[in-house]
């Protein structure tokens, strides 16, 4: 079956604020869409679990699970038992009526270890009987109220399954959900900027912002060995994401001197705005931010690796990676650019997505929309196939796992 879906993902957060899965979304190339969207539906679910089943486990991520949606049609298919059951949540997002043909599936593949969760859940007595098979239940706060939430929610408490807060886009609608008692979140509200007031940069960063200066000034060794001494828990930091399976290096660096002669400067450049990243954790920073900036940084980086090379490869890395620096550092992108010495080119796709590098960011930004509406438009701009940019997604959220961010 020829792969024409675009794949993209969204993030399913615990109440610490930590990924536990990712809903795999999909989108089908323009060529393949229909007038049919319950066709285009069961269409894009057979494309997205071919493409799941030729990446063989590839596409696993750590122990993180994969949502996806399935059409009900879809259910009686033998096409899912080429997924990996323990690790795959089957969203069933046509459960308006609990026919005991449909009751007596999801009782199968619970029995198979798929886990089950019923999207956009309404409780009414023709979706009641799915609790008792279901492992979640996602409640769309959107289309719901948050009023409506609370009172279903507390409903749901007499049955055994986790409860998923969806369209979760700001922080105050967190606050509320958490403490109404969900158990996951659904929304990039942690990645979004909403009242940046910070003045000053916090001290968690100040000392990482002078290392990456003093690289691109090329300072001398000794010099920038000092600064790194004076935090041992970041020179600690550096060298075991440089020694990690995910750089892939056939010798272990032992010290930053050495790390000099086997990479230069720029290389180093790349794995010093990591430590930016997550130093973010002392500064109460949910994990899921900065896992999610450096999975922007891998994925902008292998999108652009058809067409750039070399610095340029870096540079993409970069430009992921700091995209979320507003966010992290409560700070407008303008006014920490103005602490960072780095290459126009940069500075362009950080404030206005433009430049040579800017797409490349705007399509990886894209691909966590839920709607998917610019993946096709920029892979097309950008020369990526559907292939091309499930196998840099894939890849991006394998190496981040690597890294053990």
């Amino acid at each position: 079956m020829q792969n024409n879906a675009f794949i993209g993902r969204q993030p399913i957060l615990n109440r610490q604020q930590q990924i536990i899965g990712y809903e795999l979304l999909f989108r089908l190339d323009q060529a393949a869409l229909s007038a049919d969207f319950s066709s285009d539906m069961q269409a894009g679910t057979n494309i997205l679990v071919n493409t799941l089943s030729n990446m063989g486990v590839d596409w696993l991520v750590g122990s993180k699970l994969a949502f996806v949606n399935v059409a009900t049609s879809m259910l009686e298919s033998n096409f899912l038992e080429l997924l990996h059951p323990q690790r795959v949540v089957l969203e069933i997002v046509e459960s308006v009526n609990a026919t005991p043909e449909l009751l007596a599936r999801a009782k199968e593949l619970r029995a198979q270890g798929f886990g089950i969760a019923l999207d956009d859940f309404t409780y009414t007595p023709q979706t009641a009987p799915f609790l008792e098979f279901a492992n979640y239940v996602k409640l769309d706060i959107l289309q719901l109220g948050l009023e409506n939430v609370k009172s279903l929610s507390k409903e749901l408490r007499k049955f055994p399954v986790l409860q998923v807060a969806e369209k979760v886009e700001t922080k105050d609608e967190f606050k509320f959900c958490l403490e109404v008692g969900m158990d996951c979140f659904q929304g990039y509200y942690f990645a979004h900027p909403e009242t940046l007031s910070a003045k000053v940069i916090n001290p968690a960063y100040a000392n990482i912002l002078t290392l990456l200066n003093m690289l691109r000034n090329n300072a001398e060794i000794n010099d920038i060995e000092n600064a790194l001494k004076r935090d041992v828990a970041l020179s600690f930091k550096l060298l075991r994401y440089i020694n990690s399976a995910g750089f892939g290096l056939s010798c272990e660096i032992h010290s930053f001197r050495h790390a000099v002669t086997i990479l230069g400067y720029q290389k180093l450049y790349r794995w010093l705005t990591l430590l930016l990243v997550t130093a973010s954790s002392d500064a109460g920073t949910p994990p899921a931010l900065m896992k999610t900036a450096v999975t922007r940084g891998r994925l902008v980086e292998l999108m652009g690796s058809h067409m750039l090379d070399g610095t340029d490869r870096d540079n993409l890395f970069i430009v992921g990676v700091f995209s979320l620096l507003d966010v992290m550092l409560d700070m407008p992108m303008d006014k920490i650019l103005e602490t960072l010495l780095l290459p126009e080119s940069v500075s362009e796709a950080l404030l206005g997505r433009t430049g040579i590098y800017g797409p490349f960011l705007e399509l990886a930004e894209a691909c966590e929309d839920p709607e998917m509406a610019e993946v096709p438009r920029l892979c097309e701009h950008l020369h990526l196939t559907p292939e091309m940019l499930n196998k840099a997604h894939v890849s991006a959220l394998a190496w981040v796992e690597e890294l053990g961010v």
